[in-house]
């Protein structure tokens, strides 16, 4: 009995010991993990401590290199103002140094040219070195006004009171100031080089010879002179006639074919070019390289003339490779006839042109009746006039015979200064050379769509009859 409670109280024992020990063991982890818990918030306060005064080292590194940039620019701009001021003065010493100069030479100038040789000179004469000397001798005989008429109207296409009316007229648009470094070139030298240009067609560095100028100035005057023209001259001498002038076209071109309210005659021709660097294909001119056996590239030009052979309206630039009703089709003529401004009239073309309400063509069917023989004889009398007009223009201006020098851009103001002249010059009764005048080589190409209106076809059939009928109609086809 004894023993079991002895036993009993042993065991009571080891439990008390065993609690105490896992209650010393459990007190031990607590103190391990409360040891870790702060050893971790103050690594983290340390971390914190150091990323925050790695910040305010950025930011003072920062502040510094900024200031050190500003302070860089600041220097610099300093320094580029001061190089500006520098060369500002360095100029205007120059300026100062170079007008002294030049006073100093035209005053040697003035001194030897009246006799009295200025100090320190040398034995030759002064002049001004940034100038090439060029020879004017042909210039001045031509401008003399001992110079023959003849000679004068043979190199510039037209008569002394013609040109002199011409350069009148442009004063005020082409003249120049002279400058202290050279005197301007007068307005009549201007207007000869640009007419000398387009009548002969020589080559820019020949003109440059003849009238003592460098070749890129004339060619600038050439351009300056014909934009002027457009400007000034065309607006008086190429435009739609009035319904006076239209009255007296009607009757001078019935009279001259019987057939009425015709009020011009058109004709489109081709100008060579050179090939030009884009839209090749479109300016290549399959006809006259076929014809010539040789690659041809041109640019067109529509015109409509009156009785006088006097262009009353031009459409200019259109790309070679287009026939002439596609050309027509693209022009302010063909424009102004569908707004209504063309009705009851007539306009003679070609073959190459569409009958239309008021374009009137001649027959091209085969096997013509007398009548319709009878009357494309006397449309051709008309359209006669439009192809002697444009051969008169070409002959006149020989510079529309060949390949020329001037920019495919710049072109239509060349060409539409050459139909302005040729105005000028039929108004005033400038007759051409016979030598120069040349046969026109345009071939026609019948459009696609020859046909156009039923009301045209109609017109044309009863004109044709009333030219048989009432004896207008010619007989030279039955010989």
């Amino acid at each position: 009995m004894n023993d079991d409670k002895k036993t009993g109280t042993a065991i009571k024992v080891d439990e008390e010991e065993g609690k105490q020990v896992k209650t010393k063991e459990l007190k031990e982890i607590l103190s391990s993990l409360l040891l870790i818990e702060e050893q971790e918030k103050s690594e983290k306060i340390e971390w914190d401590k150091a990323q925050e005064e790695d910040k305010m080292m950025l930011e003072e590194n920062h502040r510094k290199r900024t200031k050190t940039m500003l302070d860089y620019q600041s220097e610099f701009k300093q320094f580029d103002d001061d190089l500006d001021q520098s060369n500002r003065v360095r100029k205007r010493k120059s300026r100062a140094v170079t007008n002294a100069a030049i006073a100093s030479v035209i005053a040697a100038d003035s001194d030897t040219n009246s006799g009295q040789k200025p100090a320190g000179a040398g034995a030759g004469p002064q002049r001004r070195l940034w100038v090439k000397t060029r020879s004017t001798d042909w210039w001045d005989k031509c401008n003399s006004e001992d110079y023959p008429e003849e000679d004068f109207k043979k190199a510039f296409r037209m008569g002394k009171d013609t040109f002199e009316m011409i350069c009148n007229e442009l004063t005020s648009a082409v003249a120049k100031e002279n400058t202290m470094l050279r005197d301007a070139v007068p307005v009549r030298q201007r207007v000869a080089v640009c007419i000398w240009r387009l009548a002969t067609g020589e080559p820019l560095r020949l003109v440059s010879r003849r009238f003592g100028l460098g070749i890129s100035t004339c060619h600038k005057l050439v351009l300056e002179v014909c934009s002027a023209i457009k400007n000034v001259l065309m607006p008086k001498y190429l435009q739609w006639p009035d319904d006076e002038s239209i009255r007296m076209i009607k009757d001078q071109f019935r009279s001259v074919s019987g057939i009425p309210n015709v009020v011009g005659s058109m004709y489109t021709t081709h100008i060579p070019i050179i090939a030009p660097k884009i839209s090749v294909a479109a300016y290549f001119n399959k006809r006259h390289t076929e014809r010539n056996q040789k690659t041809s590239y041109s640019i067109t030009v529509q015109g409509v003339v009156d009785p006088r052979g006097v262009f009353t309206d031009v459409c200019i630039g259109w790309p070679g490779s287009m026939p002439d009703d596609q050309v027509l089709e693209k022009s302010a003529l063909y424009q102004r006839a569908s707004n209504g401004l063309l009705k009851d009239v007539w306009i003679v073309g070609s073959s190459g042109y569409p009958l239309m309400d008021w374009v009137l063509v001649p027959y091209t069917q085969p096997h013509l009746t007398w009548t319709q023989h009878a009357f494309n004889e006397k449309i051709g009398e008309i359209q006669r006039v439009a192809n002697h007009a444009f051969a008169r223009l070409k002959g006149r201006w020989s510079c529309l015979q060949k390949r020329t020098e001037v920019k495919l851009q710049d072109l239509p103001v060349v060409l539409g200064a050459c139909c302005v002249l040729h105005n000028i010059c039929e108004l005033r009764n400038e007759e051409i050379d016979h030598e120069l005048m040349i046969d026109l080589l345009d071939d026609e190409m019948v459009p696609e769509i020859g046909l156009r209106s039923a009301i045209a076809m109609k017109a044309r059939d009863s004109i044709a009859h009333n030219l048989l009928h009432h004896n207008h109609a010619g007989t030279s086809f039955l010989s």
